[in-house]
């Protein structure tokens, strides 16, 4: 494999695995954060222990997810210099503010919360737990916006071969940053939803083993997690709507190649349901449509014509030069949105029937094996979901790595060798795999001890002090 080839695979690993726990954790203590409202509202014990024991897989996913962050940020400097070099007066910002700002909210709150159970009260260890969802929430718009500058650079300009930020503000005005956040806001709460409903049904499904407050506890959580994910993919579709039809301007490329589109539509623009692109010869074969509905989805109405990407790529190469083809991979694109897009679907579905029959006249569900089945195999449509999303985001800006200025080829280091990042990827890849197996053995642990055992860490369930006699 190439070097450029071997660096790509590299940074597509990382980052995919890094997304695993993103939004997982702001999802897990959005829903920490609700669940601890509820006790500090209604001063019920039974919430104070659904807190505490989700809280600690909220704490798993949140440690996984730093070291994961940084082993993706080294590789800016290893196999991507000359992008770094470009792009560092502008990326450089955003980053620190998330550094600086938002991760040390993070990480403060977080402390604070884990650590004073008991010690404060609860209107303040509640406030605690929500400055943590801010630094959480914040911490993805800092790195979005730099994100977003690479799909759709504003306030630049080109300065010695490098990119200079001439405006922070335009940065954060560049619609592409609230579409972005938006969208993995809203999918970070479907998650956090869905992976709370999934895993209480998980564990139904061995009620007779449980307790009978552990088994009310998981039964609440379910409701709770089928609530947030319902309201989740109603957002995360809304948004991915406005987004969507952004693209359609600012990346037509992107935009087609989710549709497989290779010509140019019609007055009115069918939607091709399945299909699969034929690249060699620019055309989608085995296709079923649905007459008129891409206009729809794209313009509000039955009628609107969208251009094909042999159209785009001809303007394309006007615009940039006949170096590039720029063509996507249009399957990879094509199938990673109908993934996304029907997971979002069915999590809805599967939510609002979820509701309805566990509601208090009729909760049938929590006896109902093959019903606990379906909202438990649900845990892991998040996770897919969101790697759809962001292969799309990313593989769908090829070649560029910021669109329409600096391509991937140029970005890559130049001191760096084959060998080199072939043994960092397999390094990586062993890691990965090794933090995959100690987080799902974890977690797995932790619901086999249920909410009867759960409680606040040591140090503050003893009150010690790190330089007391006594701790030594």
């Amino acid at each position: 494999m190439s070097i450029l080839s071997l660096a790509r695979f590299q940074f597509a690993m990382t980052t995919i695995f890094h997304f695993f726990f993103v939004p997982f954790s702001i999802g897990m203590v959005f829903m920490v954060a609700l669940m601890e409202t509820c006790y500090v509202r209604t001063k019920n014990e039974a919430y104070k222990k659904m807190t505490k024991f989700w809280g600690n897989i909220f704490l798993l996913s949140f440690a996984v997810g730093v070291v994961t962050g940084l082993i993706q940020e080294f590789q800016f400097g290893m196999n991507w210099s000359d992008y770094s070099r470009f792009m560092g007066d502008i990326f450089g910002a955003p980053l620190a503010m998330e550094a600086l700002l938002s991760f040390f909210i993070e990480s403060t709150f977080i402390g604070l919360w884990m650590f004073t159970w008991n010690r404060v009260k609860p209107g303040l260890h509640l406030f605690f737990v929500w400055m943590v969802v801010i630094g959480t929430m914040t911490s993805a718009l800092w790195i979005l916006t730099a994100n977003s500058f690479m799909q759709h650079p504003v306030g630049y300009t080109i300065r010695n071969g490098r990119a200079e930020m001439t405006s922070f503000s335009a940065l954060l005005r560049n619609p592409q940053v609230w579409y972005e956040w938006g969208h993995v806001i809203s999918g970070a709460i479907m998650m956090g939803g869905v992976v709370v409903a999934g895993m209480a049904a998980f564990r139904l499904l061995k009620r007779k083993s449980l307790s009978e407050v552990s088994k009310d506890i998981f039964k609440h959580s379910m409701r709770l997690g089928m609530i947030v994910s319902l309201l989740g993919s109603l957002s995360v579709m809304g948004v991915g709507d406005l987004q969507m039809k952004d693209l359609l301007h600012t990346q037509p490329m992107k935009f087609s190649a989710m549709e497989a589109l290779y010509k140019d539509t019609g007055k009115s623009a069918g939607w091709t349901v399945v299909g699969i692109a034929d690249t060699k010869n620019h055309k989608t074969n085995y296709t079923i449509e649905i007459p008129g509905m891409l206009s729809v989805l794209s313009y509000g109405k039955t009628t609107g014509s969208v251009k094909g990407m042999d159209t785009i790529n001809k303007e394309l190469q006007a615009k940039y030069g006949t170096k590039n083809n720029y063509y996507v991979p249009v399957n990879t694109l094509f199938w990673s949105f109908r993934v996304m897009a029907g997971f979002g679907a069915l999590t809805f579905l599967v939510s609002a029937l979820g509701l309805f029959f566990t509601r208090k006249k009729k909760a049938s569900l929590f006896n109902t094996n093959w019903m606990l089945w379906v909202v438990a195999l649900m845990t892991f449509t998040p996770f897919l979901a969101n790697t759809c999303g962001w292969l799309i985001t990313e593989l769908g800006r090829y070649p560029w790595t910021v669109y329409g200025l600096f391509t991937i080829a140029q970005s890559v280091s130049p001191s760096v060798s084959a060998t080199s990042l072939l043994i960092s990827n397999i390094l990586y890849f062993a890691i990965f795999t090794v933090l995959a197996i100690v987080m799902v053995g974890f977690v797995v642990k932790e619901l086999r001890k249920g909410p009867d055992e759960a409680s606040e860490p040591e140090f503050a369930k003893h009150g010690l002090d790190s330089f007391d006699k006594e701790a030594f």
